[in-house]
């Protein structure tokens, strides 16, 4: 699972749990105001570039991998990746409330500029996802999955060719944490 950091990728990972599938994670990250369901992460995933030796051990599994580091995993394992996309101004917002509720430098950045490098890094992730003959790739809206999870989760099954149970996929999604919402999707 991929995509942004705070497009939705621990509810991609919530509902693949959900669905009964194993997912590769270490539970350092625990569960906060901005995730209450979790992060779904696994350190060793942000060390790859240097060391790719947890990458066996996800085969059959669900791990989270951050856009910017999809390029270092290794070329000779096949991948499907599940990549979601939400809202640029959206994810801008809800990095910035959680830096900010943190204290942590990085919450006044200029949204504008932010967006625009984002913007960059995810024509150029998705240019070079598109040229690996090992990865299949799967967009998912963030937007759609909160609004309407059901034939989201039907789509991930799917994709990934194994039995999940995507009503209890699509019963993990709660809209009432979907809270950065762009004024024009209010109320979906």
């Amino acid at each position: 699972v991929s995509g942004l950091p705070r497009s939705g990728t621990s509810l991609v990972m919530q509902m693949l749990a959900a669905g009964g599938m194993s997912t590769l994670t270490d539970d350092i990250r625990t569960p906060d105001h901005d995730n209450p369901a979790g992060y779904f992460e696994f350190e060793p995933v942000k060390r790859t570039r240097g060391d790719a030796s947890w990458v066996p051990a996800a085969i059959g599994k669900a791990v989270k991998v951050i856009y910017l580091l999809l390029a270092d995993l290794p070329p000779d394992f096949s991948y499907r990746i599940i990549f979601v996309r939400r809202n640029l101004d959206e994810v801008i917002r809800s990095q910035q409330a959680m830096l900010q509720r943190r204290g942590e430098p990085g919450a006044g950045l200029d949204a504008a500029e932010m967006a625009s490098v984002f913007s960059r890094q995810l024509e150029k992730t998705e240019a070079w996802l598109s040229r690996q003959s090992s990865i299949s790739v799967m967009f998912l809206d963030y937007s759609s999955v909160v609004s309407d999870p059901l034939p989201h989760a039907i789509r991930i099954r799917d994709f990934l060719g194994i039995d999940l149970d995507t009503n209890a996929m699509s019963a993990t999604v709660n809209p009432k944490l979907y809270r950065q919402r762009r004024a024009d999707s209010c109320g979906k």
